[in-house]
């Protein structure tokens, strides 16, 4: 059905949503989990939002559904930062947004950044590192595993847990206040 999903045909995609709603409705929650508890974005909200932008690209094709959750992933991030840069979060003196990811081992020092400086630092290592920036994203932003993120790149999983381990190294580095 992913391969078939046309952003000219309304109904292919509303035959998919049912299928993918609840896979993208527990990711929105766990990123809504790490933001302050009155922001105005609701995980309902997140979904619908990339939801939208997924299915309203015309360019897109999707191979599987791994690939087509790692961009519901990129996309999600995209629509976060997005609206903290709204708010002013960074240089306007907002609060900034806090997450917690203990669910993807990084260390207490990145869980402790600001979704827009970890935004800023991730796309700073992908003019270093491509693939791991983007492996960084799939594994919080995606909830991807090492198995999983291997398969999208066709490499091993203990090739993405060394990717995994230098590039949290370059971000503690990046991140480290002062």
């Amino acid at each position: 059905m992913l391969i078939a999903l046309d952003g000219n045909d309304p109904e292919s995609s509303e035959r998919l949503y049912p299928l993918v709603y609840d896979h993208l409705r527990r990711l929105a929650m766990i990123y809504m989990s790490r933001e302050r508890s009155n922001h105005t974005l609701q995980p309902t909200a997140l979904v619908h939002e990339a939801y939208l932008r997924i299915t309203g690209q015309k360019e897109l094709e999707f191979r599987n559904r791994k690939q087509f959750f790692a961009i519901a992933s990129n996309v999600m991030r995209q629509i976060l930062v997005d609206h903290a840069r709204a708010r002013g979060s960074l240089k306007r003196g907002g609060q900034a947004i806090l997450f917690s990811s203990e669910d993807v081992d990084l260390p207490s020092e990145i869980r402790s950044a600001s979704l827009l400086a970890l935004d800023e630092a991730l796309t700073r290592l992908s003019t270093l590192d491509e693939r791991q920036a983007k492996i960084i994203e799939l594994k919080f932003f995606g909830g991807f595993n090492e198995s999983e993120i291997g398969e999208l790149f066709e490499i091993s999983a203990r090739t993405v847990r060394r990717e995994i381990s230098s590039a949290k190294l370059w971000l503690l580095r990046e991140l480290k206040p002062g």
